[in-house]
């Protein structure tokens, strides 16, 4: 994990570990800024417990090592909590059934849907992008990209 953008990100970061904790979220991890040899702003990647969907956590993109965990009690509130929301960069849920994994990847608003996976990252070969508010328009990289960068012409000659 590298740094923080800046330190405007770093604050904002922070801000937002702070938030979750004053509203009931419990910091299980990491969360400090972290001094380092390199140039940067680095930050603890944080893990914060007990946090509800309605938690401003949980309701913006935080764009840093910080992970809220919302438990629910079943498939359908998951699907529910997971498109709940102005964003849909990426969504994922933890499952060993295959039944639910289908239909999340089916149903989940969002861009990039993972199982049993981290929800950032991803493989540069496949299009890239979000939906709804995590949307700017059209997928990056993979056939996307061509497709985006191509301007097509037909033309004809007569011989």
């Amino acid at each position: 994990i590298g740094p923080v953008v800046d330190e405007t990100q770093l604050r904002q970061d922070l801000d937002y570990i702070a938030s979750a904790v004053a509203q009931g979220g419990n910091l299980r991890a990491g969360g400090q800024p972290v001094r380092a040899e390199t140039e940067g702003f680095y930050l603890q990647p944080a893990l914060i417990t007990d946090t509800e969907n309605a938690m401003r956590i949980n309701r913006e993109e935080v764009f840093g090592p910080v992970l809220s965990v919302i438990r629910v009690r079943d498939h359908d509130e998951a699907l529910a909590v997971a498109n709940d929301t102005e964003f849909g960069l990426s969504a994922g849920i933890c499952t060993t059934s295959l039944k639910h994994a289908s239909h999340f990847k089916r149903h989940a608003q969002a861009g990039m849907v993972m199982v049993n996976l981290p929800t950032a990252g991803v493989d540069y070969h496949v299009p890239f992008g979000g939906a709804k508010g995590s949307s700017y328009g059209p997928r990056e990289q993979g056939r996307a990209a061509a497709e985006f960068f191509t301007t097509m012409k037909t033309a004809y000659t007569r011989p």
